[in-house]
């Protein structure tokens, strides 16, 4: 039987990989369209996406939505989901074992929705896709790999405190809407 998202949706919600089955009120599998032109890949779930099993919901969603609106996209046309499935303790950074629990659901998920964008979205996201590279080196070039243009910019929360960090962050996302036409 092929995989299809809601059946990887299904496991990710029943997982106990690692300890933060422990402490999640929801894993947030992810959302969007299979097949999706774009995937965007996130850090971890905050607090308002774990009380509501959704990613990207709380005010770095909003400001998230808000720049793909501005640049002639829907966030419903995109698949978004995050590195780390659940959202850990007090926001803290992801830590490697956690990472690594979830990076086979999100290949998987790749393999499902076969995107040709995928979006890294911060520094999390550049380092478990792209492996030890700086995201200031990285960010706002595409690269191609296995069949998919890799986009890594900033992570909208960010962009959305850092004032200098806005412009070059909508500015790729500019240029994801420009990749999408094409």
């Amino acid at each position: 039987m092929p995989e299809t998202l809601d059946l990887l949706a299904r496991e990710i919600r029943l997982c106990t990989l690692c300890p933060l089955s422990r402490t999640r009120q929801n894993a947030v599998p992810g959302e969007g369209p299979s097949p999706a032109r774009c995937m965007c890949i996130g850090e971890s779930p905050g607090a308002e996406e774990d009380r509501t099993g959704r990613p990207f919901v709380g005010r770095s969603g909003r400001f998230l939505g808000s720049v793909l609106k501005a640049s002639g996209l829907r966030r419903e046309d995109l698949f978004i989901t995050g590195s780390l499935k659940c959202h850990p303790p007090r926001n803290r950074e992801p830590r490697i074992g956690e990472l690594a629990a979830c990076r086979p659901y999100l290949l998987r998920q790749i393999g499902v929705i076969r995107p040709r964008v995928i979006v890294l979205l911060g520094r999390i996201a550049i380092k478990g896709f792209m492996g030890d590279v700086a995201l200031e080196e990285v960010r706002g070039r595409t690269f191609n790999r296995s069949h998919h243009i890799i986009l890594p910019t900033y992570h909208p929360a960010a962009a959305m405190r850092f004032p200098a960090k806005r412009g070059p962050f909508m500015k790729d996302v500019a240029t994801l809407s420009s990749l999408l036409r094409r």
